[in-house]
Parts: C-alpha cells; structure tokens; sequence
C-alpha cells in the first residue's frame, strides 16, 4: 500500500488527451477512501472525526523528492485504521469523583452500532443525585483534623452533662391521685338522694355548728349540674378547708379563708374602699393567728352572677386575681394592697412597703377556663383547694362533674379530704 500511494503522490499530471484520463484529479484522502472502504468504517456515529498525526515536514519532503526516515508515518495510521476497521475507540464522559466536571474515559469496541446503542441507552438514565461540593470538602476535612474529632467527642460529652442536670433539676410530679379518687356505690347513691331525692325542700342536711352554718336541701340543688353555686354552699366548705388544714397543718399550707361577704365589705366604701368595716374580722383573739404569719390569703369576689378569687401570697409577695372566663381586674390588687398594708401595721405594729409587691398575671395556660355559663363557682373553690396544697391548678372543664358530686359528699360528712 505504501508503494502505490507513493507512486500516486510523484506521478505528474497526464494530458487531458491521454485515453486512460477520465476527470480531474480527485483530492488526495477521497484517492484513499476510493479505495472501496466505507465511510462509517472511519468514523463511528456522534462521534468527533478522527485526526491521524503526521509530519508536514515529511510531506513537503517528499513531494520535493527528499523522503526522511519516518515518512511513512501518516499513511500509516490510514493503514493500521484500515486494517482493525473494528477495533474502535468511543469517548464517554463521566463525573464519578463529584467534581462538577466530566473525566473522558476510553473503551474499545467491536461494533460502532453497538456503541452507539450503549450511548443513547446510557443518556436516559437517571443521573444519581450527587453530594454539594462544600460538603463533600468538609466530610474530607473532617476525616483528615483529628482536632476536630476531638472537639466534636468533647462537645458530645458536654451535651450529654448538660441532658442530666436537666433531668436532675426537674422538679418531681405532682400526686394527684388523691384528688381524683371515684366516688364509691354508696357514696354516689348517697348524692344522688341529697340532689334528687324527694323531701321537704327546708329541710337541713348539713350543719356546721362552728361557723353556725346550715345548708337545706334546696341549697344543695346548687351543686346540680347547670347550677350556680351560692353563699352557704361556698362558706360551708371554706370552713372545711380551714378545719383540714388546723388538722394535717404538715400537708397544707398555712392560710386563711375570708367568706364570701367579705369583699363585698371591704369594697363598700365611697371611695371603693373601707377598712374600718372589716377590721375587727381579723383579731388574734377570733382567729388564733395574724394574717402575717399566713402563706396564703384567699378572698372570693362576687361580681354580680360571676365568682372570682383574688389571693394576697405573702409568701412570695404578690397578688393574684383569678377569673375563670380569663378576665383581669386592676382594682381588686389594689384594694387587697391597700388592705394588707393597714392590716398588718393594726394588727402586727409592721411597715409594709407594697411598692414592691408584684401583681402577678397570669395566662390562660396557667388558669382553667370554664366552658360554659354556670361552673364559675366550682372553679373558684377548686383554685383555693389545689392553692392550699401548693399544687398546680392541674384540672379542667372535664372534671367539673366529678367535683360537684365530690363537693356534696364533703359537706354532708362535713369533711374535706
């Protein structure tokens, strides 16, 4: 092949009268591939057209007739192609490394229909969803700085101190049990029959000889549910509450129970205020005890059809204003201020700087709200008797019902449990 090709290239043109003449002369590479070799045998589909090297320096040689040592070295590469027609290279891309740019990668293949096949299939499939560069950088960072391995193990360790002192600082739960516990069968026919039963209407069922307070069978209709609760029910069991305390003082508070005529004394006034009306309500000589040496104060606020509980903690010095349709009154902390003040200086000779007393305000998170137009009262006395154990008002709507037949029990033995 490299004798013809060199004849071909130093033959001069032939005279166009020449009878084996049959055009003008063809370019040299359509000589080459006129040699009955297809096209598609030197260039598989899609891809880019082959470049075979050579030496132009031994092509200008040789057409002035000084071939050098290696010129043959482009017809060379024509041959070997010619020659392994099917031993094809196909370029393919690829980003295995994550690097956001291909990597050329080179194969052999038998057959250009096959590998184009194997490309076109290769570009529909999914492309796998790669890592971002940053944290493909900071993965391999990581693996290499054993200070930050450090840091992380050290910063584990703390996170886990911190998880315990935590746990340690939470405060224990609260028993509830007790102030859950179901009626029994006879205790719930025994309500029954206070509630529903037939009898005279005047007739006493309770009677609390030290406070000389009554409470008839039409009083007792009051804790029916849709009932508004009213003054003998209320004050009767207030007086339980104080008699529970003088009997287990380890496990209540120290506090006092004003009644529910109170207030309404107090608040009378012309100006909204009179102290002198309740002054004597309070001697050491009627309660045994001043209302400083109290924890808590309780003072049930009648509004018209709606009861509220305003409590002076002098424990923590504060005030209170509890209302169980999420209402706030300034004027009620103002005058309880107002009468803790004078109280104290009558009755215990003492200044009380209540400028730095705090009105504490609360959210409806913390307070049980009622759900309709009637529980009001069984709301207030519930806040005085989760208050008086120092609980949380850990109750609801829900167990209203439960508290009524609970709070006819109470009165009718005349003990609160």
């Amino acid at each position: 092949m490299t004798t013809i090709a060199s004849s071909f290239l130093h033959r001069r043109k032939r005279p166009r009268d020449d009878p084996h003449f049959h055009g003008p002369q063809r370019p040299y590479r359509r000589r080459v591939l006129g040699l009955g070799l297809c096209p598609a045998t030197f260039r598989p589909p899609s891809l880019a057209p082959l470049r075979i090297p050579f030496d132009m320096g031994n092509l200008s040689s040789m057409f002035r007739g000084k071939p050098r040592d290696h010129e043959a070295q482009g017809l060379q590469g024509y041959k070997e192609l010619v020659r392994s027609s099917q031993d094809l290279t196909v370029a393919t891309s690829n980003d295995d490394a994550g690097l956001g740019r291909p990597v050329v990668v080179t194969r052999r293949v038998g057959d250009p229909r096959k590998a184009a096949l194997e490309g076109a299939a290769a570009a529909q499939l999914p492309r796998e969803k790669r890592k971002p560069h940053y944290k493909v950088a900071l993965e391999g960072a990581r693996s290499h700085d054993k200070r930050l391995a450090e840091l992380e193990f050290q910063l584990r360790l703390e996170e886990e101190k911190l998880a315990e002192l935590r746990k340690a600082a939470e405060a224990p739960k609260e028993d509830l049990s007790e102030l859950f516990i179901p009626l029994t069968d006879e205790e719930e026919n025994e309500v029954d029959k206070c509630l529903y039963g037939r009898g005279s209407s005047t007739e006493v069922l309770a009677l609390h000889e030290p406070s000389n307070i009554e409470v008839s069978r039409e009083k007792f209709r009051c804790l029916r549910p849709c009932g508004w609760l009213n003054d003998e029910v209320i004050n009767l069991y207030l007086e339980l509450l104080k008699e529970r305390e003088t009997r287990e003082p380890e496990r209540f508070l120290k506090c006092h129970f004003f009644n529910t005529f109170f207030y309404k004394k107090l608040a009378c006034g012309k100006n909204g205020y009179d102290y002198k009306s309740v002054k004597r309500w309070t001697t050491r000589r009627r309660l045994g005890y001043e209302l400083i040496e109290c924890d808590k104060i309780f003072v049930p606020i009648h509004k018209d059809v709606h009861w509220c509980l305003g409590i002076i903690n002098m424990k923590e010095r504060t005030f209170q204003y509890l209302d169980s349709l999420g209402g706030v009154d300034h004027h009620v902390s103002g005058v309880l201020a107002r009468y803790i003040a004078e109280e104290v200086k009558d009755k215990s000779n003492k200044e009380i700087d209540i400028s730095s007393w705090q009105e504490e305000l609360l959210d409806d998170n913390y307070i049980p709200l009622q759900q309709n137009g009637w529980d009001c009262g069984m709301f207030m006395l519930k806040y005085i008797d989760f208050h008086s154990r120092g609980l949380n008002l850990s109750f609801s709507q829900e167990n209203m019902e439960y508290f009524r037949k609970r709070t006819v029990k109470e009165i009718l033995r005349l003990r609160a449990d």
